[in-house]
């Protein structure tokens, strides 16, 4: 039996959406509950939701053991230095396939995209020896370079996509009137795509935020991110939870606050040509 009151059915949706979401995000309610453990408490069982002594012990070793701020600062550098850099290769790159589209240009976009289903490990060792005879292990330059390539093909695909929703009737007037090449993409068609270039920014900064593999098997120490810092805190004894968490809830606060203040523009960016 089905109800047909829209009220009805706009509260389910509702209901089923922050279930979803609180689905999602338990995990990262459960690790900064656990951060406030004891390690005794954090490996209880059955496990302790509330019912436990908070306490800022597990923060306050972190901070002693390791050197957040440059973890933090090599993050910070890495995720908005390789996003720029693959923003200035894509947004040409995306203009050209959008608007002076090639008999082969949907081929090599499905050919950029089949890349990103290369399983990292396998590229691994040649990256690892062009790095180590370039002098690019454990440097932030490095670590740029390669998030912009494994990244690249996702900000040409979603800039394509944007691009692709502008009239290309504003660009030949641009031209008519006397636009040169720079001109056109710099001053015509990038503001008319701030939205989808902005959402395109803040979601490859996420995601190199994240990135661990790379991170973790190309520095050390002095260009290690916090994805790095996060795993300093496993050893061959076996893993310190509460410590852990506490060095997980550090790494992921930044970025979760970012999202926080950006999910406007991010949503508005992915929505960009959506309605018509």
């Amino acid at each position: 039996m089905t109800n047909n009151n829209p009220n009805y059915n706009k509260l389910i949706v509702t209901l089923f959406a922050w279930a979803i979401g609180l689905l999602i995000f338990f995990p990262i309610l459960w690790t900064i509950l656990t951060s406030f453990k004891t390690e005794a408490e954090a490996i209880a069982s059955p496990p302790l939701f509330l019912g436990f002594n908070w306490t800022l012990e597990n923060y306050l070793e972190v901070h002693e053991r390791s050197n957040y701020f440059l973890h933090f600062w090599n993050s910070v550098v890495i995720s908005v230095g390789s996003t720029l850099l693959g923003l200035l290769i894509a947004i040409p790159a995306a203009w050209a396939m959008a608007f002076v589209p090639a008999k082969q240009t949907k081929n090599v976009l499905m050919w950029m995209l089949s890349t990103k289903m290369l399983p990292p490990v396998g590229v691994l060792i040649p990256i690892y020896l062009l790095f180590r005879d370039f002098g690019l292990l454990d440097t932030r330059v490095g670590l740029v370079i390669v998030l912009t390539l494994i990244n690249l093909p996702i900000i040409v695909w979603m800039l394509y996509t944007y691009f692709k929703e502008i009239p290309g009737e504003i660009l030949e007037a641009a031209r008519m009137d006397g636009a040169t090449l720079w001109s056109e993409v710099i001053y015509v068609l990038t503001p008319m795509a701030v939205p989808g270039i902005a959402s395109t920014l803040l979601l490859n900064i996420i995601l190199a935020w994240n990135e661990a593999f790379w991170t973790l098997n190309l520095t050390a120490a002095k260009a290690a991110p916090l994805t790095a810092f996060i795993a300093s805190y496993s050893s061959p004894e076996g893993l310190f939870y509460a410590k852990l968490s506490a060095a997980s809830t550090m790494a992921i606060a930044p970025i979760l606050i970012m999202g926080w203040f950006s999910q406007k523009q991010l949503v508005r960016g992915l929505t960009f040509g959506a309605v018509k």
